[in-house]
């Protein structure tokens, strides 16, 4: 920032921490920043896209997968809504609208996953056993699996 000419350097306090001013130009771009809307669009989803392949990946069990990570966020969620309560948010506003975003985070991923764990029970099979077979071909007849056929199911 002070490479940018958005803050400027001031004197070290006694503790040795150096205090810094804004300057015109950071002011202006803080008015900016608090002026326009955050962009809607984030980056990468990793939930989103690890759901989007093992959905096309078989033999995955996405029903578990969606337990899994569901366990993961309800303890997420419980483990908040406690940090929540001994938060006092007419003293600590910025810190308790910040744990309040993480709540509505984590109670949105139970409710997506919820949506997941119903789309996969309408529209995916249940997971089916597969075959080795003698022209090395998986029960579906796709791609060879590189292993010997031996007529067992896995």
């Amino acid at each position: 920032m002070e490479r940018d000419g958005l803050v400027a350097r001031g004197d070290a306090d006694d503790d040795g921490h150096v205090v810094y001013t804004a300057t015109d130009a950071g002011r202006e771009a803080v008015d900016r920043w608090f002026n326009e809307p955050v962009a809607t669009k984030r980056g990468r989803d990793e939930l989103a896209i690890k759901f989007a392949i093992a959905v096309t990946v078989p033999g995955v069990d996405v029903r578990h997968l969606v337990q899994v990570q569901r366990t993961a966020a309800l303890r997420a969620l419980q483990d908040l809504t406690r940090l929540k309560r001994t938060t006092d948010p007419a003293t600590e506003l910025a810190w308790s609208l910040v744990l309040e975003s993480m709540v509505f985070q984590a109670e949105s991923e139970v409710r997506w996953l919820d949506h997941v764990e119903s789309s996969v029970a309408r529209y995916q099979p249940a997971p089916r056993a597969t075959i080795d077979t003698p022209d090395d071909e998986d029960a579906y007849g796709s791609e060879p699996t590189g292993r010997r056929g031996t007529g067992a199911v896995r």
